[in-house]
């Protein structure tokens, strides 16, 4: 079989991701200009534009205009509801709140370890929250986490961190989530499920199951949310 040929700006965008993965410019930092990176890695300037182009569309950096390029962060406002779809049938001010009713450590079962890329027995972080909007409880999630990279990360902690979740992850455990995959199905609440929204029993749910991968497409965390909809729906937008 004849190698694979990669063009030049592939290339150039694997060598700045190494570097976003590195650490060498942490989230929320600006990387150099194009003109910079080209004299760094002896090419072209538009080879280096073009390069950041796929990056910034894949959300890994972030163009401001007349500023330069900065390093994609989850504490930026916009970046905050990137993987949360759930949106108000009524477009209008949304108060989030998190309630903690869980974190414990777990031994990884068989199929927890297949999903995160490790072994059978290996520590797991489990949290378990009810996010609300308005006062009104809307999303039951169920969050598993690999516990070497995630040690220290406590209830009190949880409970005393006001910012999104992946904000917390990327600043304090060093672990950016880059991407995602969803399974989206219709359930009906159970008896836990329906005590812990305020429905009643059967109620109609989104069931999202998603895998969160970090660089290297290595996955750091599985969620399953229930989703009451009645007052939202689920919106994506499909390029």
């Amino acid at each position: 079989m004849a190698p694979t040929f990669s063009p030049l700006y592939q290339q150039i965008k694997a060598l700045i991701t190494q570097r976003l993965e590195s650490g060498e410019w942490k989230p929320g930092e600006l990387i150099p200009s194009e003109v910079e990176l080209g004299v760094r890695f002896k090419v072209s300037q538009g080879t280096v534009r073009k390069a950041i182009d796929e990056l910034a569309a894949e959300n890994l950096v972030i163009r401001r205009q007349g500023k330069g390029t900065f390093v994609a962060t989850h504490h930026e406002t916009h970046a905050q509801f990137r993987f949360l779809r759930l949106k108000p049938d009524v477009d209008s001010p949304q108060r989030a709140y998190n309630k903690i009713v869980d974190v414990k450590r777990l031994r990884a079962n068989a199929d927890l370890a297949r999903q995160l890329d490790m072994k059978s027995g290996d520590s797991v972080i489990y949290i378990r929250r009810v996010k609300s909007f308005n006062g009104t409880p809307v999303v039951l999630e169920d969050i598993w986490l690999p516990g070497v990279i995630f040690k220290g990360l406590t209830a009190e902690r949880l409970v005393e961190y006001k910012g999104p979740l992946y904000g917390l992850f990327e600043s304090e455990f060093g672990t950016r989530m880059i991407r995602a995959e969803e399974q989206i199905k219709a359930i009906a609440a159970d008896h836990e499920s329906s005590v812990l929204l305020g429905v009643v029993l059967g109620e109609p749910l989104l069931s999202v199951e998603r895998a969160s991968f970090t660089y290297g497409d290595k996955p750091v965390e599985l969620r399953r949310g229930l989703y009451l909809t009645k007052n939202y729906h689920y919106r994506n937008e499909l390029n």
